[in-house]
C-alpha cells in the first residue's frame, strides 16, 4: 500500500502471524485517510484474555480507530486529542464488552499518526511498541507499561536479563483493565525521506535487537522487511512463539 503527498509517498504494510498459538488474538490495521492524501494511522493491537476474549478486545481497538480517524480532520483536529481518544474509547469499549463476556478481555495499544506535512504522533499502551528508525538507526521506541520495565527503570535488571525473566509477559497499563490505561502521546516534529515508523507486538520485537530491526527495515522494502521480520522471529520461537504482528511505513521519495 503507498499514499502520496507533495514530493513523498508513504510505504506501507502489515504483517500478522499465529506463531505457535491456537488462535489469533492480534490484530493490526494500516488506515490511509480517506480525504487527505500522505495521512494514515497505523495501530498493533495484542488482545489477551482467554480464546475468544482476546482477539473481541483487539477486535475493538481497530473498529474505535476507524470510526475515529474516519471523523479526523488533519487541518483542523488536534493529533494529541485524537490519540488519547483513540485509547480512552477504546478502553471503554473493551469494558463494555467484558459485561457480557466470559472472560477478561484487555488488549495491548501501539499507534502512529503520519500528517502530510510529515510530522508524526505516536501512542501506546502495554508491551507493544513504536520504533522510529532514520536509515538504519533508531531514534526512538516507545516504553513498556510493564513490570521489567519497571525493574529496569529501577536499575535491578538490565534490557537482556528482561528477555528472559519469569515475569515478562506481566504489564502494568492496557487498555480494558479496572484501572485506567496509560495514555502516552509523543510527537516526532519531522519525518525524513528514508525514515520508518515500525509498530509491533511482542511476539515480533521480543526476538530481534533494536540493530536488527533497523537494518532489515532499511535494506528492504517494506513488504519484503515484513517477510524477513516474521521469518527471523518465528526461526528464534524455536516452536514456542506468541502471536505476532506489525506495521510498518517509510517515506519514500516521489523522484
Amino acid at each position: 500500500m503507498s499514499t502520496s503527498s507533495q514530493g513523498f509517498r508513504l510505504s506501507a504494510t502489515t504483517g500478522l502471524h499465529r506463531g505457535d498459538r491456537a488462535y489469533q488474538q492480534d490484530q493490526v490495521e494500516i488506515l490511509p485517510h480517506s480525504r487527505v492524501a500522505g495521512c494514515a494511522l497505523a495501530l498493533v493491537a495484542d488482545g489477551m484474555g482467554g480464546k475468544s476474549g482476546g482477539r473481541t478486545a483487539a477486535d475493538q481497538v481497530v473498529m474505535t480507530a476507524r470510526q475515529i480517524f474516519d471523523r479526523y480532520s488533519p487541518s483542523s483536529d488536534d493529533p494529541d486529542k485524537m490519540l488519547r481518544q483513540l485509547v480512552v474509547e477504546s478502553h471503554l469499549m473493551i469494558k463494555l464488552t467484558a459485561i457480557t463476556a466470559d472472560e477478561e478481555p484487555h488488549s495491548t495499544l501501539a499507534a502512529f499518526l503520519i500528517l502530510p506535512n510529515l510530522s508524526a504522533w505516536t501512542v501506546h499502551a502495554g508491551d507493544s511498541r513504536v520504533y522510529h528508525f532514520r536509515g538504519a538507526e533508531l531514534v526512538r521506541r516507545t516504553i513498556d507499561h510493564s513490570y521489567v520495565q519497571r525493574l529496569i527503570d529501577e536499575g535491578k535488571i538490565t534490557e537482556a536479563q528482561a528477555n528472559t525473566h519469569p515475569q515478562s509477559n506481566l504489564l502494568t497499563g492496557c487498555l480494558g483493565t479496572q484501572a485506567d490505561p496509560p495514555v502516552e502521546v509523543t510527537e516526532i516534529e519531522r519525518l525524513d525521506v528514508g525514515d520508518s515508523l515500525l509498530a509491533c507486538s511482542d511476539g515480533l520485537w521480543h526476538y530481534l535487537s533494536n540493530k536488527e530491526l533497523g537494518a532489515i527495515v532499511n535494506a528492504l522494502s517494506p513488504r519484503e522487511a515484513s517477510e524477513m521480520l516474521i521469518s527471523k522471529a518465528r526461526q528464534r520461537a524455536r516452536g514456542t512463539g506468541d502471536n505476532l504482528s506489525l506495521a510498518l511505513i517509510r517515506i519514500e521519495s516521489l523522484k
